[in-house]
């Protein structure tokens, strides 16, 4: 009788539980839908016309797949256009992954998935590495504290989870931490674009030379002729920026079978530490926005960019402006055709990530997270994507 009984109220229980999440689940739902996302019919190609593009940066050198798959899904249901993430076959599993999560709760359309490369040595593309037999005990340890990714402990470096910030490397009283860089081959990028879930390609140039990103571009071969999208992203090299442009663009065209985009590389991975780290990203984009002479493709921010660089955008008149003053051609594309928010986005939905019960579970099976998490990933997309949360 008492076995009987147990029974029951644990079937009672299991069935509250599934009932709460069921209605957590719902409100998710409800949230999306009555938010109006202009993401559920517009087209990628569309948000970029418009100027109100949005791309996730899940970090180029950024592999934890749990993290990934759960933030994939957050900034789906957000509306995002692309998930950029790193080259690697596991990487963009748990990419398209939480997007068919996403989709499962909410039809909405998919956004595009981008893996990003490397012609050359770049901070983007690599990781800390220390031995943690080397540290003194009585050592402070301001690497661990500084890190915004946790992945320093008193293991050393969890690799998959650095994505090569560098704010560890200074802070080291001892000299212990050294980065290990590497490039992407392109013979496994081939690969890699060849799949049906890869929609858009990223090559990361240093504007110094263009013979590596030659030798790269030429590497890729037939593999980049079914994509959506090909970006280059670029740090300002001055006055000499807009003339390398030129120069790339001219290695592109010979073999670019869809649109591109150049990725104005303000200041790299610094968008979670303050208002002003999204200056230089804005500067860059004021600078080439008017210049007649470069090449042709979207402008897109990132490196430093956060929830003020809308704002600082607006105050020059560079957000979702036509290309010419009073121009009223409905084909006209914005002078910017948006913004790809890397470090700070993932820190605004890391903090309820790192709250759930089952920390690197699936979101969706805690959903009270999933919805907190989701008014997060809105509150920063909506700022670009103009739309409002509607909570009930």
């Amino acid at each position: 009788m008492a076995l009987k009984f147990f029974g029951c109220h644990a079937n009672l229980l299991s069935t509250r539980k599934l009932v709460k999440v069921n209605n957590s689940i719902e409100k998710v739902r409800d949230l999306v839908t009555t938010t109006n996302l202009p993401s559920i019919a517009t087209f990628p190609q569309n948000s970029l016309q418009k100027g109100n593009w949005v791309k996730l940066i899940c970090g180029a050198s950024f592999e934890d797949v749990a993290d990934i798959r759960n933030l994939s899904l957050v900034y789906t249901l957000a509306g995002v256009d692309c998930i950029d993430c790193a080259a690697d076959a596991a990487v963009v599993n748990a990419v398209n992954e939480g997007i068919d999560a996403a989709t499962a709760i909410f039809p909405i359309r998919r956004p595009w998935v981008m893996i990003s490369v490397n012609d050359d040595q770049d901070l983007h593309f690599r990781k800390a590495e220390f031995h943690p037999d080397d540290c003194p005990i009585d050592c402070s340890r301001p690497c661990e504290i500084i890190c915004p990714a946790n992945a320093i402990s008193n293991q050393g470096v969890t690799t998959e989870r650095c994505y090569g910030c560098g704010r560890c490397f200074p802070v080291c009283p001892y000299d212990k931490i050294k980065a290990i860089s590497y490039v992407r081959d392109a013979a496994a990028t081939s690969k890699l674009l060849e799949r049906d879930n890869v929609d858009a390609l990223e090559i990361h140039t240093n504007g110094r030379q263009t013979s590596s990103f030659k030798e790269l571009w030429n590497g890729l071969g037939d593999s980049v002729s079914h994509l959506s999208l090909v970006a280059v992203s670029l740090p300002c090299v001055g006055d000499s920026t807009v003339s390398m442009m030129n120069k790339l663009y001219s290695i592109l065209e010979n073999n670019l079978c869809c649109l591109n985009l150049w990725q104005l590389d303000g200041r790299p991975m610094s968008g979670d530490i303050g208002r002003g780290a999204t200056r230089e990203s804005i500067a860059f984009a004021q600078r080439l926005a008017f210049t007649k002479e470069k090449p042709p493709g979207f402008l897109q921010l990132a490196g430093g960019t956060n929830a003020h660089t809308v704002d600082g955008l607006r105050k020059l008149n560079l957000f979702q402006m036509p290309p010419f003053e009073n121009s009223t051609a409905s084909n006209s594309n914005a002078l910017i055709g948006g913004i790809a928010y890397g470090g700070y986005a993932r820190k605004i939905v890391g903090r309820v990530l790192s709250g759930m019960q089952s920390e690197g579970g699936e979101i969706e099976s805690d959903p009270d997270h999933l919805l907190m998490a989701v008014i997060q990933a809105m509150t920063l997309v909506g700022g670009v994507k103009s739309y409002n949360i509607t909570c009930s």
